[in-house]
């Protein structure tokens, strides 16, 4: 990927993927800048990164927080210039029934993961526009292809963002801007540690599931040359990827396997 010294703003950069994803693009040369809630993890993502000091930059964001986001993309935009590339990966997760989940709960992994991912997205547009050039990524999920139990909030809101995506991406074409989803399969990180309850407690356990996935630098290298092609959706994981194309061709199999499917 011809990355070198293009500008690359990271969200949800303080661990996981988004972790991995900044020391991939720091190893080929980029300018990121690193945000997430949590300020004091992303100065240690940034300590690990190769010179640092002049090459990485922190911007501390909060994604329910709609009405800072435009002034947080200004100083965005400061930092570097310009910005050649918005990966959104910051957002929640989610493990309860739908009967027993809050509305407030609901809405609040709407808020971080449907409507924080746009508004950022809206914010950086006008300026990829003037350039002509740009490329957006959404960290979506599997579970932005179909549903299981105890994901409802959380497949709502990766489905929406693909419905919205795939819409602007369409837009876009004129203006030389590209607009990937990547749907990732089980990764090991701390999605479903952070993970909301049915009212709106901390999860506080990994799913079995993730503790024997791939690690999220694994993940990182996968993706890397899936964005050098710009491709469109992308698709990374291991044997629960089959259940995309399973449910794009045989919907009822996958209906009746998941029926019997324990998930936790």
């Amino acid at each position: 990927m011809d990355i070198q010294k293009k500008v690359v703003w990271i969200t949800g950069a303080s661990s996981g993927i988004g972790e991995a994803l900044a020391y991939e693009f720091n190893k080929r040369g980029a300018l990121i800048i690193l945000s997430s809630r949590r300020e004091s993890e992303l100065e240690r993502v940034k300590e690990a990164c190769i010179d640092h000091e002049e090459t990485v930059k922190i911007l501390p964001l909060d994604l329910a927080d709609e009405g800072s986001i435009t002034k947080k993309t200004e100083e965005a935009k400061e930092l570097f210039g310009s910005i050649d590339m918005l990966i959104n990966n910051g957002g929640i997760s989610q493990r309860a029934y739908a009967v027993d989940s809050t509305m407030e709960t609901i809405r609040k992994v709407m808020e971080v993961n449907f409507f924080g991912t746009v508004a950022l997205t809206k914010a950086v547009l006008p300026g990829m526009i003037e350039q002509k050039s740009g490329h957006i990524v959404v960290i979506s999920s599997v579970m932005g292809k179909l549903g299981t139990k105890h994901r409802s909030a959380y497949a709502a809101s990766k489905h929406s963002l693909h419905g919205w995506f795939d819409c602007l991406r369409q837009e876009m074409y004129e203006h030389d801007i590209h607009v990937t989803l990547v749907c990732p399969g089980f990764v090991k990180t701390n999605v479903t540690v952070n993970a909301l309850t049915a009212d709106g407690d901390t999860y506080n356990k990994m799913d079995d599931a993730q503790k024997t996935a791939m690690s999220a630098e694994e993940f990182a290298r996968k993706l890397m040359p899936k964005l050098a092609k710009q491709k469109e959706e992308v698709y990374i994981g291991g044997y629960e990827i089959l259940s995309v194309y399973v449910k794009r061709l045989f919907p009822g199999l996958l209906n009746k396997i998941l029926k019997r499917t324990k998930v936790t």
